[in-house]
């Protein structure tokens, strides 16, 4: 629960995590205002009621420097706390418990959601290279996610590329759409485990609360109007092609190593039979990649971003990808065959 701790902080007392005992149950909270996450353990001895705060990452960093071997104890004397193991001893200081802000829990939750934990962690892992990193356009800086009916939708922008993921449940819902930011969605990828075990996700007008195995994490929403992705997924392309996903992914790779660190552009040439990709610098040095596809369209000559393609063709796990193109100006659709649950769109680049 130590991930979300900010190391410089307006609040100083926001660097520290809020530890609860009672009795033999363990609590320990951190926020940064946005997101909160609290976990419990039964590590507690004694009968006493107690809570202090202590500094995340010393406590964190403490713990990792001391040999995997024995105990480590906790005591609390004096407003100092002591972490004992075998013979180091360490003396920290602490901050009054009730000092510490906490998230209000919303009184309210419009909807609820149970899914296992690896199809949710599946869900953002799809989806979640496309988020805007610091945009002006602050709605893009997280994910959308939808409850339409059965299914249970994620989608991201930064107005270049676009993911679109959807995974069916056996549950309905009234459709509900909210964004949730960036930073949880990256803190949620690290909690969320492999795991069938559940994850109850319960959704309010500006908060989004999160319960699992011994975790629960709470967050504000982005307030904001996500752009229509519908309107954005290009429809009734003619010109398409199946390729293998890592002989594809490898070719981009030797061809992005050609390429300029501000301009990350790569040309494709589609022809029948034949996908050409090539990429120069400006020291006039290049890269030519070529590939037999099984194609038949028209021929499209077209810049791409060689890193959004990079970050899609990494994370999808299939075998093969299908490419849709429609011209030179409009952008691509990359889809897993047979599968209409993953879409991603990406822009061409004028080169």
């Amino acid at each position: 629960m130590s991930g979300i701790v900010e190391r410089r902080h307006t609040l100083p007392i926001l660097a520290n995590i809020l530890i609860r005992k009672d009795g033999e149950k363990v609590s320990f909270l951190s926020t940064d205002i946005e997101v909160q996450i609290t976990t419990n353990a039964k590590v507690g001895s004694g009968s006493e009621v107690a809570a202090t705060t202590v500094a995340a990452r010393k406590l964190l960093d403490i713990l990792r420097a001391l040999p995997d071997t024995g105990e480590v104890s906790l005591t609390l004397s004096n407003k100092r706390m002591t972490v004992q193991s075998g013979k180091s001893r360490f003396a920290l200081q602490t901050l009054a418990a009730e000092e510490f802000p906490t998230v209000a829990q919303a009184d309210h939750y419009n909807a609820t959601v149970t899914l296992p934990q690896k199809t949710l962690k599946h869900l953002f892992n799809m989806v979640h290279f496309s988020m805007a990193q610091q945009d002006i356009r602050y709605y893009l800086n997280g994910l959308l996610l939808v409850l339409d009916g059965k299914n249970v939708i994620a989608v991201a922008t930064d107005g270049h590329r676009l993911a679109f993921c959807q995974v069916a449940t056996e549950q309905e819902f009234a459709r509900q759409e909210v964004i949730i930011p960036r930073k949880t969605i990256i803190e949620l990828q690290r909690l969320l485990e492999e795991t069938d075990e559940p994850v109850q996700l319960e959704i309010a007008n500006n908060q989004v609360k999160l319960s699992f195995a011994d975790i629960e994490l709470i967050s504000k929403l982005v307030e904001g109007k996500f752009p229509d992705y519908t309107r954005v997924v290009p429809k009734g392309y003619k010109n398409d092609f199946t390729i293998s996903r890592d002989q594809l992914l490898r070719s981009l790779q030797r061809a992005a190593i050609m390429t300029s660190d501000k301009f990350k552009g790569v040309r494709w040439v589609v022809t029948p039979g034949s996908l050409k990709i090539s990429s120069t610098n400006a020291d006039q040095e290049e890269a030519i990649e070529e590939l037999e596809i099984d194609y038949g369209g028209d021929s499209v000559d077209i810049g791409f971003n060689v890193t959004y393609l990079l970050d899609v063709l990494n994370n999808l796990k299939g075998d093969n990808v299908n490419i849709a193109l429609g011209d030179a100006n409009s952008s691509a659709l990359i889809t897993v065959p047979e599968n209409a649950d993953f879409k991603y769109v990406v822009m061409p680049m004028r080169i």
